[in-house]
C-alpha cells in the first residue's frame, strides 16, 4: 500500500445556498412540515455542498472515480469498496433557509490498516460549514476503503435471529421501516450515487450485502430527529455516530435514546437487537 501522507492537509472549498425548495424536500423526505421559522433542523448540512462529479466521472460503484492526478483532493486509493464509517459533529449555529453556504474540507489523516477484513485505508476529512459567513457546523468524517469481497462471501448482515430489541432499557424509542423510496429520496437529496443504496443486484452480488443498505447519514438524521422530539430543534451541541453493522432496507429499524452520566446515548437497531449505528450527543 502506498504512502498517502502527501494528501494530508489538502483543502477543497465549495459553495451552495439553502433554497426554500431544498429545505422543503428535506422535510418532506422525513414526513415533516417545513419549519414555521427560518431555522432548519440539525442535520440539514448533510445535503449541502454535495459532490458535483459528472455522470461520466462515476466509477462502477457509483462514487466519483479516484483521480490519479497528484493534485486531486482525495488520494487515489486502489481499494474498490468505500463507505462512510463515522462522523463527529459540532453545532455552532443554526442554518436558516436562504442562507449562503460555504464549506472548507481538509484531509486530516490517511491511515492504512490491516485486520480481519484485509487491507483497509481510513481517510479522515474535516469539514467546516458556514451559513452567511458564520460557522454553523464543524465535522470530522471518517471514510474507509476496503478490499473487494469474494463472489461467494457470506451476505451481510446475517438474517435476523430470534432475539428482540429491549425497549425497556431506553427512555425514548421509535420503530420504522426504511424502504426503497426513503433511500432513493435521501440519495437524491445528498447527490449520493453509491449503488448499494438503490441497485439491489449490485449490492448483493458485488458488495455482498443481503439487500439495499440504509445510508449511515440517513440513520444519523433519523436519530437527530429523535433527539429533537425530546429536546427541541437545534438543541444539541455535539453529535457523533459510527456504523456498527449494515441496516437493510425493508426491515424494521428501531431508534432509541437514553440519558446517561456522560451525556445522551443513541442507537439504531435491527428487530433482533443487532446494533446498526452507535451514537452519542450532548446538549448546548
Amino acid at each position: 500500500m502506498s504512502d498517502w501522507q502527501a494528501w494530508v492537509g489538502r483543502e477543497q472549498r465549495s459553495a451552495d445556498r439553502l433554497e426554500p425548495g431544498l429545505a422543503g424536500r428535506w422535510c418532506a423526505t422525513f414526513d415533516q412540515d417545513a419549519p414555521m421559522q427560518a431555522e432548519m433542523p440539525q442535520g440539514i448540512h448533510l445535503c449541502l455542498c454535495t459532490p458535483e462529479a459528472r455522470t461520466a466521472q462515476l466509477g462502477e460503484d457509483g462514487h466519483p472515480t479516484r483521480d490519479q492526478d497528484d493534485a486531486s483532493f482525495l488520494p487515489p486509493i486502489p481499494l474498490p469498496r468505500r463507505m462512510w464509517a463515522s462522523s463527529a459533529m459540532q453545532f455552532h449555529a443554526p442554518i436558516a433557509v436562504g442562507a449562503a453556504i460555504g464549506r472548507t474540507s481538509r484531509i486530516a489523516s490517511v491511515t492504512p490498516k490491516s485486520g480481519s477484513r484485509g487491507e483497509m485505508v481510513f481517510v479522515e476529512i474535516d469539514h467546516e460549514t458556514s451559513a452567511d459567513g458564520q460557522l454553523a457546523v464543524s465535522e470530522r468524517q471518517s471514510v474507509v476503503y476496503l478490499e473487494a469481497l469474494a463472489k461467494d462471501a457470506p451476505l451481510a448482515p446475517p438474517p435476523a435471529g430470534e432475539g428482540s430489541f429491549d425497549t425497556s432499557q431506553w427512555d425514548v424509542h421509535r420503530e420504522l421501516v426504511p424502504d426503497e423510496r426513503l433511500l432513493f429520496r435521501f440519495s437524491a437529496l445528498t447527490f449520493n450515487t453509491h449503488r448499494i443504496h438503490y441497485d439491489a443486484p449490485y449490492a448483493r452480488e458485488i458488495e455482498r450485502y443481503r439487500g439495499l443498505v440504509v445510508h449511515g447519514p440517513l440513520s444519523a438524521s433519523l436519530l437527530l430527529q429523535l433527539a429533537s422530539g425530546k429536546y427541541g430543534e437545534n438543541a444539541l451541541a455535539t453529535f457523533t455516530f459510527r456504523g456498527v453493522s449494515p441496516a437493510i432496507a425493508g426491515e424494521p429499524l428501531l431508534l432509541a435514546m437514553r440519558e446517561g452520566e456522560g451525556g445522551i446515548e443513541l442507537g439504531a437497531f435491527a428487530a433482533d437487537g443487532r446494533q446498526a449505528v452507535k451514537a452519542a450527543a450532548t446538549l448546548a
